[in-house]
């Protein structure tokens, strides 16, 4: 189940990024007074309780301002509330309530999304008669919070999770969600018509054509999809200038973080570049299960770069992800084309393999006795056993006697052998190592 995705939004100097990195744990996002500092959307991964979710920090947004870059962050700050799914209004009750805040109450009122306002810098008890005026935003009850100090913070989450059980209700966990990324004029969008066999969305020569990421659900042979054709993501300095297509890249990295499968699509002709791997990299680092797609092959000499040559290629440059599958393709004349849903709902199937705890703690057994864990300092790793805690993508915990002892070479090679035992193709698998003590296990 993809995680619901929550937008810090207000006006500059707020307190939005102090917010943000007191619910991610860690300062990820750069404070100053100076308003203005944070201009790009930035995402970080928080959880409450039971819930995760993405927290989205936005640049402040100054309504009435005509100033070139104010209307860029208010355009961010737009896309921003566009694609969440509930919103954190954060006023300054220190300030009182301007008439920015009103403006942008007007804005998110129009979204139709839950907004949760909270009424900041309130951080001794004296302040607390501030909140009394932004009742008239008409966005429900203000929450006083102080994200300097943490007040608050359990009530404000209390009523984002709140808002999450309308959002995780309209979840189908029967639907596959799939997000076709890749660089631009790679044949994505050739790509999304091919496999829905019509022309859902515009085919160009023109790299950036896509500028949205466009949600295309349907159905075949009894399995729900919805299909994601995301914008082309080039590299940063390519983009410096063009601010809209600067949008449309972070919601393709949005929508490569909500998909339940990726499909990488590159170009045969020429070959794989320093981005893809980039990309590649990214939808690794994301957890997804993904499935590489050669497209344009119809138009490569088969006599002086051959498939296999491609491929031994993509085996060094992806060095970091060998789980990966490949196909093959030409998205213009259909070739193979009618192979690739098969190759998602294979690799989806592994992302969420559950191992039973007893059959993995033999495998882990079988692993160690065939290869002992290396010593160090005199000290050995014991493995006492392991367990897996969550699917999307596998992910398991293996309890030692100290995981300071645990190499990276070891750790591969247990990664290796699960992969051999189990398979889990097409989707990266997690290890994690923690201290338990000999009586404990």
């Amino acid at each position: 189940m993809s995680k619901p995705l929550v937008a810090i939004v207000g006006r500059p100097n707020v307190g939005k990024s102090t917010l943000f990195n007191r619910l991610i744990g860690r300062k990820l996002a750069i404070v100053e007074d100076t308003p203005g500092v944070t201009r790009d959307r930035i995402y970080g991964d928080a959880e409450w309780l039971s819930h995760s979710f993405t927290l989205i920090d936005t640049g402040g947004i100054e309504p009435a301002s005509e100033d070139k870059i104010a209307v860029q962050m208010r355009r961010q700050a737009e896309i921003a509330i566009e694609t969440c799914d509930v919103i954190i209004f954060l006023v300054d009750g220190r300030d009182g309530m301007t008439a920015a805040d009103e403006e942008v109450a007007a804005m998110l009122r129009k979204s139709n999304k839950p907004v949760v306002l909270g009424v900041n810098k309130l951080d001794a008890p004296k302040f607390n008669d501030a909140i009394f005026e932004f009742y008239s935003l008409g966005l429900g009850e203000p929450i006083v919070v102080s994200a300097g100090q943490g007040i608050g913070i359990g009530d404000l989450l209390d009523a984002v999770c709140a808002d999450f059980s309308a959002v995780e209700a309209e979840e189908d966990e029967s639907v596959i969600n799939i997000a076709v990324c890749g660089r631009p004029n790679v044949g994505k969008s050739t790509l999304v018509n091919a496999i829905l066999g019509e022309q859902r969305v515009i085919v160009s020569d023109i790299p950036g054509t896509t500028r949205d990421a466009i949600d295309t659900p349907f159905e075949r042979d009894g399995q729900r999809y919805v299909l994601v054709d995301t914008a082309g993501i080039r590299r940063k300095r390519a983009i410096e200038d063009a601010s809209i297509e600067r949008y449309s890249v972070i919601r393709s990295l949005a929508a490569v973080r909500r998909a339940d499968v990726v499909l990488f699509v590159c170009d045969a002709t020429e070959g794989l570049s320093e981005q893809d791997v980039k990309i590649a990299g990214y939808v690794h680092e994301e957890g997804k299960p993904s499935v590489i797609l050669v497209n344009k092959c119809d138009l490569i000499d088969k006599y002086t770069y051959t498939i296999e040559t491609f491929k031994k290629d993509m085996n060094t440059e992806l060095n970091f992800m060998p789980y990966v599958s490949y196909l093959f393709i030409s998205a213009h004349t259909g070739q193979r084309v009618q192979k690739v849903l098969s190759m998602v709902n294979d690799v989806y199937a592994q992302s969420i393999r559950r191992i039973p705890t007893g059959t993995l703690n033999d495998v882990v057994n079988e692993a160690v006795s065939m290869n002992e864990p290396p010593s160090q300092n005199g000290r050995r790793l014991k493995i006492y056993y392991a367990t897996q805690v969550s699917i999307q993508p596998p992910t398991f915990v293996i309890f030692v006697n100290d995981a300071a002892l645990v190499h990276f070479s070891y750790e591969r090679y247990l990664e290796n052998y699960f992969r051999k035992t189990f398979g889990f193709e097409g989707t990266p698998i997690r290890l994690y190592f923690r201290n338990r003590s000999k009586e404990e296990a």
